[in-house]
């Protein structure tokens, strides 16, 4: 690990803002190119910044057959660590290129061509990497849908993306019971207006789905049959995937990641960031359904040419609060990425680490945090336990990797609990107020981006650009919003306080309140609704619902909120944690008729606060935190406050 001086990670953090062009196309050298770019960064449409315009390449030779050819064959690309079925497995690269070449003929086989869409909706198993891996190397959009997503949410995704074929498999496995996945794609594609052309389907041997004839394909069929299929080239421009993130539960955003810039940053990441070596085992610990899942369990490591782990199981009881140490042992691990809320899960259930003590993790260099805010109890535990540096670090599904954090591979700073220490290479963030000025130092703002960004992070969105623009570019012009506020203190390090629109971090999940409002709203009974997100000790955040109900419902509100909480899990998925909704008979307002659900949050939360100058009747906050400590929230309210 090369650790060297602030003034190194200054040098290269002042040199990728000055020089741009010079330091990323040095970066992109460790990219094996089909044809070299023109121009490093295209900035003639603002604020749609392209990079290595004119450059071909194609991401699953990068991350595959490259590291084949260079005698790297017989080394570990994937291991497979599956608690929940008792598997453990290893894929060594040369495996790796075989099935992925034949998955990408099975695909090719159903009509995908480059350009073309695919959905996946799987699982945490190898052929969730394979499927990716596939599309990339046939120049195929993927976009995977998290495997606990209801149907409603998946159609809607079918209709944005309009794939030609969706990749899927008989089911999801939780430590207790398996998810059919099967019934939830047939009712998503029945609900949907956009139908794909073909679905290929994974049988496990937990649960055999039924398929439809003429329209299900068996992904192991399909692949004996096919005829392998080479690396297509693809332009650095061309789309790679789409993410969807919160969105409305009518329009999700499809965030669209490019080929160039996206091999190019996330290898320099790896060196960097994580001081990642190629040959060494990196985990991380998240699901390939978000965005943490794409660039670390997929894409990155293998680029890099390590080995990575997919784990299918959970930080405790699968089978207990050791599972983490086992597979860092049993696997040599030496990077780990996780949430906060998988630490704070494990030292719940083992506050003074004593399963760490029943394993060798001697292996482990560090460990780094994100997903969600860090808090100091957490990173303490964690520190004190496993005595590697505990790195927290900031970025979000459209930046695609870290905006600021702690460069291992550059220099370790000191760590300021509740920081997530400094921007990384070609991120200028700004702290800006309402009248998009900078703010001094210390002071609290919007934190924003200048324009443009690195590489890596998204073009646009997907058929959508007007609304990339109004939702990330608009507000402040020049500059990305980053719909966080923060501070930066007299160090420069970055603090993030909270969310400046309505998305809550449910254990690492970013998920829109404004969503869950659609659904509760639609409730025969409901008249009006708001939801908030409450602290909580293992998941960060839950979201909590209150309800007012139509004049003249008689119904027992325990009926009503027991329906509206199966509505959230039927509509938006479990993923939600939506558990928690009281009726009120009415919801605190500004005079101009916006929801108070900042103050709202701080009553339930017992954090200060102030009754707000534009509030329309102040009796109404008594009669909400009444309501709140019904449901043991708001324990500390003084109606004096």
């Amino acid at each position: 690990m090369s650790q060297t001086s602030a003034a190194t990670y200054d040098a290269m953090h002042a040199r990728s803002l000055s020089d741009p062009q010079g330091f990323w196309a040095d970066a992109a050298e460790q990219v094996s190119w089909i044809k070299r770019w023109d121009t490093v960064l295209d900035d003639s449409k603002p604020p749609f910044y392209r990079w290595f315009k004119g450059g071909e390449l194609n991401t699953c030779y990068n991350a595959v057959d490259r590291h084949v050819e260079q005698g790297r064959g017989d080394q570990a690309a994937i291991i497979y660590d599956s608690p929940v079925t008792g598997t453990v497995q290893t894929i060594t690269y040369a495996e790796l290129q075989d099935q992925v070449s034949r998955f990408a003929g099975a695909l090719r086989a159903q009509g995908v061509e480059k350009g073309d869409r695919v959905i996946l909706y799987m699982p945490m198993i190898p052929q969730s990497v394979v499927a990716m891996l596939a599309c990339a190397r046939l120049g195929a959009v993927h976009s995977v849908v998290f495997g606990g997503f209801a149907p409603h949410e998946l159609a809607t995704r079918i209709n944005d993306a309009a794939p030609k074929v969706i990749v899927s498999a008989s089911c999801g496995i939780e430590p207790n019971r398996v998810v059919k996945y099967k019934p939830m794609l047939d009712a998503a594609i029945e609900q949907a207006d956009h139908k794909p052309s073909a679905c290929i389907i994974f049988q496990r041997p937990q649960e055999t789905a039924s398929l439809v004839a003429g329209r299900d394909v068996d992904w192991t069929e399909a692949v004996a049959k096919a005829e392998p299929a080479e690396c297509v080239p693809v332009a650095a421009t061309d789309p790679l995937y789409i993410l969807y993130t919160s969105g409305t539960t009518g329009q999700p955003k499809g965030v669209v990641r490019d080929n160039g810039g996206h091999a190019v940053a996330l290898m320099w990441t790896m060196k960097h960031i994580y001081a990642a070596e190629p040959g060494e085992v990196y985990w991380a610990a998240s699901d390939v359904g978000w965005v943490v899942g794409h660039s670390y369990i997929c894409y990155a490591p293998l680029l890099y040419g390590c080995t990575t782990i997919v784990f299918e199981g959970k930080p405790v009881g699968t089978p207990d609060a050791g599972t983490f140490w086992r597979v860092i042992e049993q696997h040599k691990v030496r990077t780990l990425f996780t949430a906060p809320t998988a630490f704070r899960a494990i030292k719940r259930d083992d506050p003074n680490g004593e399963f760490i003590k029943k394993y060798d993790i001697s292996s482990l260099r560090a460990l780094f945090l994100a997903g969600e805010r860090s808090d100091p109890d957490t990173l303490h535990w964690a520190e004190d336990n496993l005595h590697v540096p505990v790195i927290d670090h900031w970025w979000q599904t459209e930046t695609g990797w870290a905006i600021t954090g702690n460069p291992l591979g550059v220099h370790l700073f000191p760590i300021k609990y509740g920081s997530a220490t400094r921007p990384m290479a070609g991120w200028d963030i700004r702290i800006l107020d309402a009248e998009h000025k900078e703010v001094p130092r210390g002071d609290t703002g919007a934190i924003c981006a200048k324009l443009p960004l690195p590489p890596g992070t998204f073009p646009t969105l997907w058929n959508a650009e007007e609304r990339f623009v109004k939702s990330y570019m608009a507000d402040y012009p020049g500059y990305y919003q980053t719909g966080d506020a923060g501070f930066i203190d007299d160090d420069g390090y970055v603090y993030i306080m909270a969310r400046t629109d309505d998305i809550i971090n449910v254990a690492g999940h970013r998920l829109s309140t404004g969503a869950m409002e659609e659904v509760l709203a639609s409730h025969k009974d409901v008249a009006e609704c708001a939801v908030i997100g409450v602290a909580d000790d293992l998941k960060g955040q839950v979201p909590l619902g209150f309800l007012c109900l139509k004049a003249g419902v008689t119904r027992s509100h325990e009926e009503i909120v027991k329906e509206v909480v199966a509505l959230v899990r039927e509509q938006i998925g479990p993923v939600a944690d939506f558990k928690r909704a009281v009726v009120v008979d009415r919801l605190p307002k500004t005079r101009s008729g916006k929801i108070l659900r900042g103050t709202m949050q701080k009553i339930a939360d017992n954090a200060e606060h102030k009754v707000p100058a534009t509030i329309d009747d102040p009796g109404i906050l008594p009669e909400i935190a009444e309501a709140l400590k019904s449901l043991g929230y708001a324990a500390k309210y003084d109606q004096a406050e």
